[in-house]
């Protein structure tokens, strides 16, 4: 860490801050909050509680913190990415040491009245910290091996102590997530199938740290008849409910896996299963358009960005949000194995929306402050 002296303001006012928050953006989101609402309403069978309206309630409490986190200069972000980085890997330690368990897993503060998962902030508080080091770095500097041992342990640290949890899903969206922001960086394509090839070559190791339901979940992936009313449970009710939902669905409040409880966890992981059965491949093709939407504008704001930090930052939240979609939705088509992704805005839980949301401020402060200049600073 280096010392930092911050640049002058951007000169715009805050009409014009104003102006240029990306409003369509927003719209976008909460829409998709909106389905979320509504996903979440017919899970309940017809009911507000208990998730739907905490979704809503969350969400405006969610939306006014990504105004908020949009209108502050981004060299306030660039100066608080260490600091923020270090506080989600003591609270990630605190989890393994006093967190609340659940599940068969050890993943929640409990703080007051809340119940916290620090593993969802680490997500973003990993995108800022690689955003300001390569900020400092010129490209050939980021392309050399010396220059990406710093990030490579940025990664691996929460990645360690997200997996003591155990939660596969989060450990694999932070260092997915990181790989995209190294990549997009300038780091070598060389050092990416090195990598690739030490991760195959230690496959046979990992798969003996691997808990038993974790292990269980791959065999299943690879052989969805292994065992259909245990460990395959899940994934063949996850089926039968989407091809039930055919073209245009059965109709809102009529899914029958979700309303029977056939369908597990139909509120969280599960939820766009829950979605499809009563909208169809229609339903689901809105939804994802809207998703695309986002990330269309992620890339947009990402190459109007005249400084490096900010570029690095909406192509980090983008590949992060990219993550997200595609994890869940391949996971509960039977495409990836099961671990744990939630569907950002419509997967009821309150950190991974609050998290989400505030990624999108930063990613939307990007578009306000476009041409800002910031200090050079790892």
């Amino acid at each position: 860490m280096t010392s930092l002296s911050l640049g002058a303001p951007a000169p715009i006012g805050f009409g014009e801050k104003l102006w240029r928050i990306n409003w369509g953006l927003v719209l976008v989101l909460s829409l998709i909050a909106g389905i979320g609402v509504v996903a979440l309403y017919s899970a309940a069978g017809g009911h507000f509680e208990p998730w739907a309206a905490k979704h809503a309630i969350r969400y405006g409490v969610a939306l006014a913190l990504m105004l908020v986190v949009a209108l502050v200069h981004p060299k306030v972000w660039l100066s608080l990415a260490w600091p923020l980085y270090i506080a989600s890997l003591l609270l990630l330690v605190a989890v393994d040491v006093a967190g609340k368990i659940g599940m068969g897993a050890q993943r929640w503060l409990v703080i007051g009245p809340l119940q916290v998962q620090p593993s969802e902030i680490t997500k973003v508080a990993v995108i800022l910290v690689l955003a300001r080091y390569y900020h400092g770095l010129s490209r050939e500097q980021a392309g050399r091996l010396v220059y990406t041992l710093a990030p490579v342990v940025v990664i691996l640290a929460p990645v360690g102590l997200v997996m003591v949890q155990p939660d596969l899903g989060t450990a694999m969206m932070v260092m997915l997530g990181g790989a995209a922001l190294l990549f997009v960086a300038g780091v070598r394509l060389w050092m990416f199938l090195a990598a690739a090839v030490c991760a195959v070559g230690c496959l046979p190791i990992a798969w003996t740290f691997m808990h038993e339901y974790q292990r269980k979940r791959v065999l299943t992936f690879l052989d969805p008849d292994r065992d259909p009313l245990g460990a395959g449970y899940h994934i063949t009710q996850s089926k039968i409910a989407i091809g039930s939902g055919g073209l245009f669905g059965k109709g809102f409040l009529h899914g029958t896996q979700s309303s029977l409880n056939f369908l597990p966890e139909k509120q969280t992981d599960f939820i766009f299963t829950t979605f499809v059965e009563e909208w169809g491949m229609v339903g689901a093709c809105v939804l994802l358009a809207l998703f695309a939407l986002v990330l269309i504008w992620g890339f947009s704001i990402a190459l109007r960005s005249q400084h490096h930090f900010g570029r690095l930052v909406a192509l980090g939240v983008t590949a992060m949000m990219f993550l997200y979609v595609f994890i869940n939705t391949a996971m509960v088509m039977g495409l990836l194995p099961v671990v744990g992704v939630p569907l950002p805005l419509v997967s009821n839980g309150g950190t991974a929306m609050v998290s989400v949301m505030f990624a999108c401020g930063l990613l939307i402060g990007v578009n306000v402050y476009r041409d800002a200049q910031l200090p050079l600073a790892r």
